[in-house]
């Protein structure tokens, strides 16, 4: 079940992976962006998390909480995202991603609009893992490879602001959509 703008989500604690800290969904004083990612070392995601690492502080200025969910194991997750300066939340059970209505397909990754994106993305993996500067992900996933990505924009009452269900591996919003629709919806909630 897909969850549509005006749908309110219950309050929750989740854990962030890389220091165990409580990490509410909805944050009661901001907007969060829950981001659902594929398993841990995926490159489209490194590439795509990095894009939003330079522009954290921009992100945290809109009054905007990073919340980031995987579907790995918080073991094998905390090794590729211990230097992320948010909240990262490991869901092995995919509990959330069933309640946030997030699936699995294989044009994930057979989509021609994510040849190009999978192509740079392992060719700048590649450049990062030799470098010491990335781990290479697992050989085999529990959850497998199939993913898709999701995005959700959560006001403090838990209401889905806006929403996205990717339709293949790198359909995302960049940081200026999200800065974008959280301003929007500021002048709507103000």
């Amino acid at each position: 079940m897909r969850l549509d703008p005006g749908t309110t989500v219950r309050p929750r604690s989740l854990t962030a992976v890389t220091d165990g800290a409580p990490v509410a969904v909805p944050d009661p004083e901001r907007l969060v962006h829950l981001q659902f990612r594929r398993f841990a070392g995926c490159p489209v995601c490194h590439l795509h998390l990095r894009s939003v690492v330079r522009r954290h502080d921009e992100i945290e200025a809109a009054g905007i909480r990073e919340v980031v969910v995987f579907h790995s194991a918080a073991d094998e997750l905390r090794p590729h995202v211990a230097d992320l300066p948010f909240a990262v939340v490991a869901d092995p059970g995919k509990r959330l991603y069933a309640e946030f209505g997030v699936g699995t397909s294989p044009r994930a990754l057979l989509s021609p609009r994510a040849w190009w994106p999978v192509l740079r993305a392992v060719a700048v993996g590649t450049v990062e893992l030799l470098r010491g500067r990335q781990k290479a992900p697992a050989r085999t996933q529990d959850n497998g490879r199939l993913g898709l990505p999701a995005d959700f924009l959560i006001a403090p009452d838990g209401t889905v602001l806006a929403r996205s269900y990717g339709e293949h591996v790198d359909d995302q919003w960049p940081v200026d959509k999200l800065l974008t629709l959280a301003e929007g919806t500021r002048a709507v909630r103000t």
